[in-house]
C-alpha cells in the first residue's frame, strides 16, 4: 500500500498511445497514458473502458456522434461499441479496464501494445 502520485507517474511517460499500469484492483488495471492525434477505430468485445481526463482535452468519436471531454471529466465506453479517441493537443488520461485488455481491442497495428508495462 503505497501512495501513487499521478503527476510524477505521468512525468515518466514521454510517448503517445502507450498505456502504463499505475495500479491494479479487483482484476482491473488503472492505466496512465498520454496521447495526441488520432487513434484507430476499434472495439472491445468483452470489456468496458473508463477514460478520465487528467490534463488537456480530447474527443471520443463514435460512429454516430462525438463527445468532447476536458480535464476532470470521464466517459465510459461500453463493450462492443466502436470508438476512437482523437486529441488535437497532448492529453493525459487515466484508464480503468480489466487486466489483459488490449489497447487496440479487435484491431491490430503499429499502435497495439501486447505487453503492458508498470510505472
Amino acid at each position: 500500500m503505497e501512495r501513487i502520485n499521478l503527476k510524477e507517474k505521468l512525468g515518466m511517460i514521454n510517448d503517445h498511445w502507450h498505456p502504463r499500469v499505475a495500479g491494479e484492483l479487483n482484476g482491473q488495471h488503472v492505466k496512465l497514458v498520454k496521447f495526441q492525434g488520432e487513434f484507430v477505430w476499434h472495439q472491445h468485445e468483452a470489456e468496458d473502458e473508463l477514460f478520465y481526463v487528467i490534463e488537456g482535452n480530447f474527443d471520443m468519436e463514435f460512429r454516430d456522434k462525438t463527445v468532447h471531454l476536458k480535464a476532470g471529466e470521464m466517459i465510459i465506453v461500453p463493450r462492443g461499441v466502436e470508438h476512437r479517441p482523437v486529441a488535437k493537443e497532448e492529453v493525459s488520461v487515466m484508464l480503468f479496464e480489466p487486466a489483459g485488455t488490449l489497447n487496440t481491442g479487435n484491431t491490430n497495428g503499429p499502435l497495439t501494445r501486447n505487453v503492458t508495462e508498470n510505472i
